[in-house]
C-alpha cells in the first residue's frame, strides 16, 4: 500500500492521525499546498493571508521537512492550488490512499472536492477529526445539533463526561528506500509576493513557526519559568511575550495539538502545583473546541452578516471609519494602539481584540465581517472558527447571551493603567 500524507493544518509529526495511519503502509510521501488564491483581494477588500502569518507559515513548513526527514519521508511542497498537484502525484507515484486531517469549513470542504473530482473513483480518503480537545466521538451530545449555544453549558457537560484521548506517539521511521529523489524547495516570501522583512523588536511574539519551537515554548513557559502558574493572573497583559503562553499561532496551523498542551498541563499541576491558573489554560483550550463545534453546527452561517442568530442589524460600510481603525486613528487612544501593534507585528492581545472588535461593531457599527476579514488577513495565529467565533460573538451575532458592548476607557484604565501599552505604540518615534 501506498500512503500519501496531504497536510492542511496538523504541520506536526507527534499526535498526528493522518501520519500514524499513512505510516501503516508501505511506502509514504507528504504534501503541502499554498494555494495562491491566499494572496488575492477577497470580497472585504483583504488578502486571506498578510506577511506575518505567510513568514510563520514558512518556517513551519520547514521545520516540519526536517522532522519528516528524520522520518524517511519527503515533502513535497507546492506554491499551487491542490487540484493541479494532488492528482498528479497520486498517479505519478501510484498511491492507494489519501490521508489527510478532516475540515468542514467553506474553502476547505471546495478544495478537497476539486481534488476528487479529478482522482479515480478507487482513491480512498481517510479524513480524521484531529484538531480538537474533545473529540467529536467523546463529547457528551448525540447529534452536533444538540449541541449548546451557550459555552457555560459545553464547558460544564464535556468537562465532567468526556475525556482528552492519549496522544499519538512519533511513528518509526520508514527505511531510506522511502525518500523520493524528487524534492521541492521551501518557497520564500518573495514567492508569495512579500518582501522579507525582520519582526518589529516589540514584538509580543518574537518566536518562529515550526512543532519544535512550539515544544521549547512550553518548555520554556511551563518548565523554566514556571509562568504557567500564573497564567490567569496575566493573561490579560498587553506587553512582553510572558503575559500569556503565546501558543495560540502554532495551534492554528497545527503544528502542536491541543492534546498536547492539555497534557503538558496535566503534568505540571501533578509535578509542580494545580491551581486556577492551571486550569484556566485548559478552559482556553475548550473555548476554542467550543468555535470548533459552533462552526461545525452551523456551517457557512458564521460568515454572514446575521451570524448564526440571523439577527437584523442595521450595519454600515464607511471606508473613513474603515481607515481611521485600520490605521489606528480613531477617537479611542486604546483601540489605536492595539491596531497599531496589529499593523505592525501581526500579533495583539485577547484583551486586545475584545475591545477593537467590540468599538468596530457596537460604536461605529460597521459590517462586522469586514473586521473579521482583516483579523483574517493579519494575524499570525488566525484560526478560520476562533475568529469568526469570536467576531460573531463581540458583534451580538453569536453565542454572547448577554450581548455585551465593552466601556473602552474604563478598560484602558482597568489593563493599562499607566498608558504604557499605549504609549509604547503611540508614539510615532518608535517607527
Amino acid at each position: 500500500m501506498k500512503s500519501l500524507v496531504w497536510f492542511r493544518n496538523d504541520l506536526r509529526v507527534a499526535d498526528n492521525s493522518s501520519l500514524q495511519k499513512a505510516c501503516q503502509g508501505d511506502s509514504v510521501i507528504a504534501v503541502y499546498c499554498i494555494d495562491p488564491a491566499l494572496f488575492e483581494t477577497g470580497p472585504y477588500g483583504f488578502r486571506k493571508m498578510e506577511k506575518y502569518r505567510a513568514k510563520f507559515l514558512l518556517q513551519t513548513l520547514g521545520d516540519l521537512k526536517k522532522n519528516l526527514a528524520l522520518l524517511n519521508i519527503s515533502l513535497l511542497i507546492y506554491p499551487r492550488k491542490a487540484k493541479d498537484v494532488i492528482p498528479d502525484l497520486i498517479k505519478k507515484y501510484e498511491v492507494d490512499h489519501v490521508c489527510l486531517q478532516k475540515e468542514w469549513t467553506r474553502d476547505e470542504l471546495k478544495e478537497l472536492s476539486e481534488v476528487r473530482e479529478k482522482c479515480s473513483e478507487n482513491i480512498e480518503f481517510i479524513e480524521t477529526y484531529d484538531q480538537f480537545l474533545f473529540h467529536p466521538e467523546d463529547i457528551p451530545f448525540k447529534n452536533i445539533s444538540d449541541l449548546p449555544d451557550i459555552f457555560t453549558q459545553f464547558r460544564k457537560q464535556c468537562e465532567k463526561y468526556a475525556r482528552v484521548r492519549e496522544c499519538l506517539d512519533i511513528p518509526e521511521a520508514k527505511g531510506p528506500e522511502n525518500i523520493l529523489t524528487e524534492s521541492t524547495p521551501i518557497p520564500e516570501l518573495k514567492d508569495l509576493g512579500f518582501s522579507p522583512f525582520e519582526p518589529h523588536p516589540h514584538t509580543a511574539f518574537p518566536f518562529q513557526g515550526g512543532e519544535n519551537t512550539a515544544l521549547a515554548r512550553i518548555e520554556e513557559y511551563f518548565w523554566e519559568t514556571k509562568k504557567l502558574a500564573y497564567y490567569k493572573k496575566t493573561r490579560n497583559g498587553l506587553l512582553g511575550k510572558d503575559y500569556s503562553s503565546k501558543l495560540s499561532p502554532w495551534l492554528a496551523n497545527g503544528s502542536i495539538s491541543a492534546r498536547t498542551i492539555y497534557r503538558e498541563v496535566k503534568r505540571f499541576e501533578k509535578e509542580i502545583k494545580k491551581n486556577q491558573d492551571t486550569y484556566w489554560l485548559i478552559f482556553e483550550l475548550i473555548w476554542r473546541d467550543y468555535f470548533k463545534y459552533v462552526s461545525l453546527k452551523y456551517g457557512d452561517s458564521i460568515f454572514q452578516l446575521g451570524g448564526i442568530l440571523k439577527k437584523d442589524y442595521s450595519w454600515n460600510n464607511s471606508e473613513t471609519a474603515r481607515t481611521s481603525w485600520i490605521n489606528g486613528t480613531t477617537s479611542e487612544p486604546f483601540v489605536n494602539a492595539n491596531m497599531i501593534e496589529l499593523a505592525k507585528t501581526g500579533w495583539m492581545s485577547n484583551r486586545g481584540r475584545q475591545n477593537v472588535a467590540s468599538f468596530w461593531a457596537k460604536e461605529l457599527k460597521q459590517d462586522w465581517r469586514i473586521g473579521a476579514s482583516y483579523f483574517e488577513a493579519m494575524l499570525i495565529d488566525y484560526d478560520v472558527h476562533s475568529n469568526w467565533g469570536n467576531w460573531m460573538y463581540n458583534s451580538g451575532v453569536g453565542n454572547d447571551p448577554r450581548d455585551r458592548k465593552f466601556n473602552i476607557p474604563r478598560q484602558a484604565g482597568m489593563y493599562d493603567p499607566q498608558g504604557k501599552f499605549q504609549n509604547r505604540w503611540l508614539q510615532p518615534s518608535l517607527f
